[in-house]
């Protein structure tokens, strides 16, 4: 880090495919605000970054032969990282502003940014992954334990604890990761035989807000 000042030197198809990626990013986010006026969107502007960031981490993951990768976030961002990682239609997501899309006799109450959503996609090399994003309480933080715990069960059920094929992936805000209690008594259990994934990729979304 110290050596490069934390500037990574892309070539320029990389930054092309980062250009790209960012200007799906803010015309999702443009979008929902001109077209579902005055409605929470809990949006990702200001940190736009994040979604190029975790689309790569996840595609040089698969090389190194992950297989699933369980992620974890609160309300923020979390509807671009639908739309741009997990490839969720558009018209789902724009129908879940309407509530036309479940029984409320089910989930009564329950809200488009608490939603669940698991895909299998490719990667640009070919190669199939797991992707799920697990459902979300309004609770901040509480998300995290919960990953790792699918994340270690996926383990121990599906790769014969082989901790190099399932990847936690877990994000936070800016203050929430610095308040909460159960970000750190997580990180203390991390390395407890019972309870540990092998590491856990963390992503801090600082937008200024919190």
């Amino acid at each position: 880090m110290e050596s490069t000042k934390n500037r990574i030197n892309f070539n320029k198809e990389q930054k092309s495919d980062i250009f790209k990626i960012l200007l799906k990013t803010v015309g999702f986010e443009q979008f929902l605000h001109k077209k579902f006026v005055g409605q929470k969107r809990f949006s990702l502007e200001g940190a736009e970054a994040l979604i190029p960031a975790i689309g790569y981490a996840i595609e040089h993951g698969v090389e190194m032969g992950i297989k699933e990768f369980i992620i974890g976030n609160s309300h923020r961002g979390r509807l671009n990282i639908l739309a741009n990682i997990f490839k969720k239609p558009y018209h789902s997501i724009f129908s879940e502003y309407s509530g036309k899309t479940y029984d409320e006799d089910n989930i009564l109450g329950d809200v488009k940014y608490h939603l669940s959503y698991d895909t299998h996609i490719k990667s640009r090399s070919g190669k199939e992954m797991f992707l799920a994003l697990l459902p979300n309480p309004s609770h901040l933080e509480t998300v995290g334990p919960v990953t790792q715990g699918l994340a270690r069960a996926r383990i121990e059920s599906e790769y014969k604890n082989d901790f190099n094929k399932v990847c936690p992936i877990v994000i936070h805000g800016d203050a929430a990761i610095a308040a909460q209690g159960v970000v750190y008594e997580t990180i203390q259990m991390s390395q407890l035989e019972g309870y540990k994934t092998g590491g856990t990729l963390h992503f801090v979304i600082n937008n200024q807000v919190g």
